[in-house]
C-alpha cells in the first residue's frame, strides 16, 4: 500500500471513530496535518500570525464540519480547501482594507481647509475614550476566559499570554501537541461564541 493510500485509510478510521464519539481522533488529525497546513497557508499569506489563526479556523471548521463529512473526497483534501478558502477570505479582506485606507496623513481634511489629517489624529495617543473601551473589551475577555474550561483556559494561558511555542506547552502539560493545538483552537471557538467577532 503506498503512503498515500495509508494516509486516506488512516484518516477514514480517525472519521468514523470520530462520528462514534472519539474525540482524540480528531486530535491525531490535527497532528497529523497542522504542520502542513499551516505551510501552506503560509505560504499564501506571508504572515505567520494570520497563518496561524488561519489553521486554528480551519481545524474548527473541520471539527464543527466533520458529521457531516460524506467522504467524497479524502479528508485531507477536504481540509486543504477548508484552508485555502479561509486564507482566500483572510488575504481579501486585508487587501480591501488597506486599498481603503490608503490616504495620505499629509492631505488636507477638506477642499476649504489646510489642516491636515496628520494634526488631527496625534500619533501613539490614547484619548480617554479609547482607554475606556480597551479597559471594557479586557474585562470582557477575562470574563468569557473564566467561563472557558479549565484544560482550554490553560492551553490558551500559555500560548497567548506566556506566549510558550506549542511543544514547550506539550512539554508542561504533559500532553501530545496534537492535544494543545485543538484545546487552543476549541478555546478560541468558544471565546468568539461568548464575544462575537470582536475577538480573533
Amino acid at each position: 500500500m503506498s503512503t498515500k493510500a495509508q494516509e486516506v485509510a488512516l484518516d477514514k478510521a480517525a472519521v468514523a471513530r470520530f462520528k462514534a464519539g472519539d474525540e482524540a481522533a480528531f486530535e491525531e488529525m490535527v497532528g497529523r496535518y497542522w504542520d502542513r497546513i499551516y505551510a501552506m497557508v503560509l505560504q499564501l499569506l506571508r504572515n505567520s500570525q494570520d497563518a496561524e489563526e488561519v489553521t486554528q479556523d480551519a481545524f474548527i471548521r473541520a471539527h464543527r464540519g466533520l458529521d457531516k463529512f460524506r467522504g467524497d473526497s479524502s479528508f485531507s483534501t477536504w481540509l486543504y480547501q477548508i484552508a485555502t478558502n479561509l486564507a482566500r477570505n483572510r488575504y481579501w479582506y486585508w487587501w480591501r482594507r488597506k486599498r481603503d485606507k490608503s490616504v495620505s496623513f499629509d492631505m488636507n481634511v477638506g477642499e476649504d481647509s489646510n489642516t491636515t489629517l496628520a494634526e488631527i489624529f496625534e500619533a501613539d495617543i490614547e484619548t480617554p475614550q479609547d482607554v475606556a473601551v480597551t479597559n471594557e473589551f479586557q474585562e470582557r475577555v477575562t470574563a468569557a476566559m473564566e467561563l472557558l474550561n479549565d484544560m482550554h483556559r490553560e492551553a490558551l494561558i500559555l500560548r497567548n499570554v506566556k506566549s510558550l511555542s506549542y511543544e514547550e506547552i506539550a512539554n508542561k502539560l504533559e500532553i501530545s501537541i496534537g492535544t494543545v493545538k485543538s484545546r487552543i483552537a476549541r478555546a478560541r471557538e468558544a471565546l468568539r461564541e461568548k464575544l462575537g467577532n470582536e475577538l480573533l
